[in-house]
């Protein structure tokens, strides 16, 4: 598989905790604390991360997906805001377009119909119908805290019905 393969099918997350198990303790395996809602047509998906810190401004999040995905996952780490969203169903399309397996939001999304629509997978903490500004403010490619684990660009994440979680090296098989 290469990262821009993103029709492969996702592993499922119990079985990667279970056959890696032994790598929890250290944290090189991390379980993202629950609570985040799956939107998109794609309810597993899995990629590396590349990583954003903004807040209650979603510029470098439209930045992003309007790049190639080559598979990957968009992490935005959004400071748990919820007063606007930071994704919505014209940014989906833009990632759906553009290779982008996932996207993981620590903050809101809206359109949620919209993004129900697209060949990509979203997880959210909440969804607000209020948009984000617009500054350009925020940071790219940083490590990342929040849910209960440390998101390093390049990490990956493995999404599911039951979870994601986060690892530090592939846990599934990479051709």
């Amino acid at each position: 598989m290469t990262l821009s393969d993103s029709a492969e099918a996702s592993p499922a997350t119990t079985d990667l905790c279970d056959a890696h198990e032994a790598l929890l303790p250290s944290g090189e395996l991390q379980v993202l604390a629950p609570g985040y809602l799956a939107l998109g047509q794609r309810q597993a998906f899995h990629g590396a991360a590349v990583t954003l810190k903004v807040f209650e401004d979603n510029s470098l999040v439209a930045e992003a997906v309007k790049t190639a995905g080559k598979g990957r996952v968009l992490v935005v780490d959004g400071g748990g805001s919820l007063r606007c969203a930071l994704f919505g169903g014209n940014l989906a399309q833009a990632a759906q377009a553009n290779a982008w397996a996932g996207v993981l939001i620590h903050g809101c999304a809206r359109d949620a119909a919209e993004i129900d629509a697209c060949a990509i997978g979203v997880r959210a903490l909440a969804l607000h119908p209020r948009r984000s500004v617009k500054r350009g403010v925020g940071e790219r490619d940083v490590i990342l805290n929040f849910g209960g684990v440390r998101i390093t660009p390049g990490d990956w994440i493995y999404a599911d019905r039951d979870g994601v979680l986060v690892a530090r090296r592939p846990l599934h098989r990479v051709a």
